[in-house]
């Protein structure tokens, strides 16, 4: 009776073996091997890691990069005979077996490494939902035919890689290497004994051994890790009695949570835009951007350094920054000190060197550098000129300077009259020195000479894509743009008229380590032809100026000495402060303001909040070896030209003593028979000309 009863229980187990491993045959042991990793960005030399992304909080490594004494310690703690069974051992089982009878309850489990490498893959545990007891050893039973697949699929170092990769360690964290990394600044491969025992220690209760939450219970686990690892021989007992007197160095507070930053926000955005979602979600990437970590950091300190002087400064009656951080976090409410914004562009490729939006993104997630439209003010107003130069004013031509007359300019409102900042008005200016002077009057003139069909064509061949509003008043700068939009538009002014792109991505390679981006067809680099590069010389020219003589001289007082050329903006009532500049080499736009426009503080000007942050940012990059080369002149032709029309010169023109002889840029030389059409008498020995032939300019309106 009882041989009937042993064999109907053993075919019994046997049907039930059967049945499982038929519903284990149905899972996907790809699965296995498919573990979302983080995204690692990286600065543009490869090196320096700038943050992680997406996927889980792990990196995928090789068992072979996981230090030996981690392995022994991992085994020794969770599966003694590990590499001798076929993925189920019988003797933890059958212990496991007496101790839930005894305790009659589920105590133990007698899991090996492949068991729980499958209930980590298809079974991942859900606080909120509360299993019964049939439904866990269904479970149970479930895994272990998974566990038995596993091992004749994959060697033993393989399933003992995945399930290190696998395995989760507190805090979000997944896999042995995010684990070192976190806990104790180090790769895997340069684990301690020490180290070692506490994290194989620890992965049975994560959060509650942490040691970042308990210290002490982590050394314990330690201990009784290095215990286990004497008994099955991996080390001798002199060697735990010293691996447990190390002291462990633990991560410090101040680097357990490393904060978001303005550069992973762009860098995010720029991926949403390159990849397909599926690539995003599985992670496992490692960008490498264009961003120079050394100028980003060089501009984080300045931004903050500079607007903390700024919040000490008389008159200064915002919220400052001290005094946010001094009330209890829960009371704080979003941040209303004084903001800036950063970003230098390398001239010749559109990589973008440096990102900073704002003074710091674990107190303001808002990227001011990306996401903040502001008036822009005079920083536009060198693509007004821009513009007119390139319908064929000169930069010596005479510009009225007086108020605007009703009437005057075209599609204004005949009550329209802009004043000048210093609320003076002059006769006759030349439009270089109105642009170096930043002069309204004037340059509303040239706008008007230029049109705003053409004004508005510029504005959007440099980077402005919007365009601008359709009335006068943008001549002035009256809309609004980003910062990343102005220090883009800014470099076609060193590249002589040629607009790149600006981009973040350098490269992406998968987990494999092969390239998918830039791939076929792709670039990072974009180049345009935004402007004549006569045109845009003649107004670089003049933005030197601006520097030596103008508007932008303090960045000389500050110490800046190299070749460089520049403007300043300041919007009306102080909102807005400005300063966007270039050398040979590098561009960058500095944004200094209220994230509500209001008034900053009075006199706020652009030399005197944004200059200086610009002026930091360029010193370290010149230290760096960014060149900072002399501007080269283009090849220029020599003429006899009229101040009032721009045109060749002719004897009416000598009569009305208007003429002057000027070198202008090849492409830029009116045509032979191109004279001038407000004194029209006999031409003044007119040269001869390989110039292109342009449209007949119109003259700026004289008195």
């Amino acid at each position: 009776m009882l041989a009937w009863v042993g064999l109907v229980v053993l075919w019994a187990g046997i049907l039930v073996a059967a049945c499982y491993c038929i519903m284990a045959a149905g899972y996907d042991l790809d699965k296995v091997t498919a573990m979302p990793a983080r995204t690692l960005v990286y600065s543009r030399d490869g090196k320096t890691e700038l943050g992680r992304l997406h996927g889980d909080n792990r990196y995928l490594i090789g068992h072979d990069q996981v230090s030996d004494d981690f392995k022994a310690a991992l085994i020794s703690r969770e599966d003694a005979r590990f590499r001798s069974h076929w993925g189920i051992d019988l003797r933890s089982i059958a212990r496991a077996t007496v101790q839930n009878v005894k305790r009659r309850r589920l105590a133990q489990g007698g899991s090996t490494l492949s068991i729980q490498l499958a209930e980590n893959t298809y079974f991942q545990p859900d606080s909120t939902v509360r299993k019964s007891k049939l439904r866990l050893l269904h479970q149970k039973c479930l895994e272990m035919a998974l566990a038995l697949r596993i091992e004749h699929r994959f060697e033993k170092d393989e399933i003992l890689e995945h399930y290190m990769n696998r395995i989760f360690w507190g805090h979000s964290i997944r896999g042995i290497e995010s684990a070192s990394r976190t806990y104790f600044e180090k790769s895997a491969s340069r684990l301690t004994l020490s180290e070692a025992a506490m994290l194989a220690g620890i992965i049975r209760g994560p959060n509650a051994f942490s040691p970042f939450k308990n210290r002490e219970a982590a050394e314990g686990e330690r201990d009784v890790t290095l215990g286990r690892m004497v008994h099955y021989g991996y080390i001798d007992q002199a060697d735990a009695d010293q691996a447990m007197r190390q002291p462990l160095k633990i991560r410090p507070k101040n680097r357990r949570v490393i904060q978001d930053t303005y550069v992973m926000d762009a860098v995010r955005r720029e991926l949403d835009r390159i990849l397909e979602e599926e690539n995003i979600e599985a992670g496992g990437l490692t960008v490498i951007t264009t961003i120079d970590h050394t100028i980003q950091r060089a501009a984080e300190l300045s931004m903050e350094r500079n607007l903390s002087k700024v919040e000490k400064t008389p008159g200064y009656w915002h919220q400052t920054r001290q005094k946010w951080r001094a009330r209890p976090a829960g009371r704080r409410g979003d941040p209303a000190y004084v903001q800036g914004a950063c970003v230098v562009i390398e001239n010749r490729s559109g990589a973008v060197l440096s990102v900073v939006g704002g003074r710091h993104a674990g107190e303001s997630k808002y990227n001011r550098a990306i996401q903040a439209k502001r008036q822009i003010g005079s920083l536009f107003k060198p693509f007004v000129y821009l513009s007119a130069f390139n319908r064929g004013l000169m930069p010596l031509t005479w510009v009225p300077d007086g108020r605007i007359t009703p009437g005057e300019i075209d599609g204004a409102p005949r009550s329209w009259s802009p004043s000048n900042s210093d609320g003076k008005y002059g006769g006759y200016i030349t439009a270089d020195d109105a642009l170096v002077h930043s002069r309204n009057t004037s340059s509303v003139r040239v706008g008007n000479f230029a049109g705003l069909k053409n004004v508005n064509q510029t504005a959007q061949d440099v980077g402005f894509i919007q365009g601008i509003p359709p009335n006068p008043s943008s001549y002035l700068g009256s809309w609004e743009a980003t910062p990343w939009q102005v220090a883009s538009a800014y470099t076609v002014f060193p590249n002589n008229g040629d607009w790149y792109r600006p981009y973040l991505i350098q490269e992406i390679r998968n987990a494999k380590g092969d390239r998918v981006y830039p791939g076929k067809g792709d670039s990072g680099k974009l180049v345009v032809r935004a402007a004549d590069p006569g045109a845009t010389w003649c107004v670089s020219h003049t933005l030197q100026q601006v520097i030596e003589r103008g508007t932008g001289r303090r960045t000389r007082s500050l110490g800046y000495q190299s070749p460089c050329a520049g403007k300043t903006g300041t919007t009306d009532d102080y909102k807005d402060a400005w300063f966007a500049g270039y050398t040979g080499t590098l561009t960058c736009a500095v944004w200094v303001g209220m994230d509500k426009p209001q008034k900053i503080i009075h006199r706020g000007y652009g030399s005197t909040l944004a200059a200086p942050i610009w002026v930091d940012v360029m010193k370290t990059a010149g230290r760096l070896g960014y060149a900072t080369p002399k501007f080269k002149p283009l090849p220029l032709r020599s003429a006899a030209l009229c101040r009032w029309s721009a045109r060749r010169a002719t004897r009416g023109c000598a009569a009305h003593q208007s003429v002057y002889t000027a070198q202008v840029p090849a492409d830029m030389l009116p045509a032979p028979n191109d004279f001038c059409t407000i004194h029209p008498l006999r031409a003044v020995a007119p040269e001869r000309s390989g110039g292109r032939r342009r449209p007949p300019p119109r003259a700026i309106p004289v008195e």
